[in-house]
């Protein structure tokens, strides 16, 4: 309140045209854009959306890898959703979906994306898996950040990244919550620009259009998502 006057609240729960607008173009760069193709193994990538994992067993169907690995633990995102562990709840979604437990590897270690890749990488290797080429499945706006991170910590494995192909309206119909879908693609993209910073992940061009969007919702409160450094 400045003199009687209420002050705005940057975090409005309206989301505006040139918010998704804005919104739109991020959830497009993050895409990798890859063409699906057969790979030694494939990781799929912890989250609260379990839509990866049934994007995972519809590619494993398809013949696209010989063995999938489930990763991740607890966040404080996903622990009230998923209490046994991400990996361990998206093992058994794939498994009602028939995917063969003999076919899944568990890794319910991690508790980012690096820890991901890396113990992940550390399970195939104790399976004896010959891994060439790694089939990474992850929600669709964490494409690229998955990419630049394994491209970081297993640089010698050929990167492929595969989302389930929903369009922006659609994805964020099925997660059921707006706010929370732009807060994590804006957390997203701030990991994307800071992590090469860190010695995280490869750095990536990022255009100038998606840099001004990013800003633009900063700036109207799209920030829970964002690490502090």
């Amino acid at each position: 309140m400045i003199q009687g006057v209420p002050v705005p609240d940057r975090r409005q729960r309206t989301i505006a045209d040139a918010q998704w607008s804005d919104a739109k173009v991020i959830w497009d760069y993050h895409q990798m854009g890859h063409e699906s193709r057969r790979c030694s193994a494939a990781i799929c990538l912890g989250s609260h959306d379990l839509g990866a994992a049934t994007f995972a067993a519809k590619q494993y169907h398809a013949g696209l890898f010989p063995v999938l690995v489930f990763s991740g633990g607890n966040s404080p995102t996903t622990a009230a959703l998923y209490p046994r562990g991400e990996a361990v709840h998206f093992r058994e979604h794939a498994v009602e979906l028939g995917v063969p437990d003999d076919a899944i590897l568990l890794e319910p270690n991690a508790g980012n994306t690096g820890q991901n890749l890396a113990f992940s990488r550390e399970v195939l290797c104790k399976a004896g898996a010959e891994v060439k080429s790694v089939l990474l499945i992850a929600m669709p706006y964490m494409e690229r950040r998955a990419y630049a991170t394994c491209r970081k910590v297993w640089p010698e494995v050929d990167v492929v990244c595969a989302s389930d192909p929903l369009d922006f309206a659609d994805y964020v119909k099925s997660i059921g919550d707006e706010r929370l879908v732009i807060d994590t693609m804006v957390g997203d993209l701030q990991r994307v620009i800071e992590y090469p910073k860190l010695g995280f992940a490869i750095e990536q061009e990022v255009p100038g259009d998606v840099l001004a969007a990013y800003e633009r919702l900063l700036h109207a409160g799209f920030d829970s998502r964002l690490f502090k450094s």
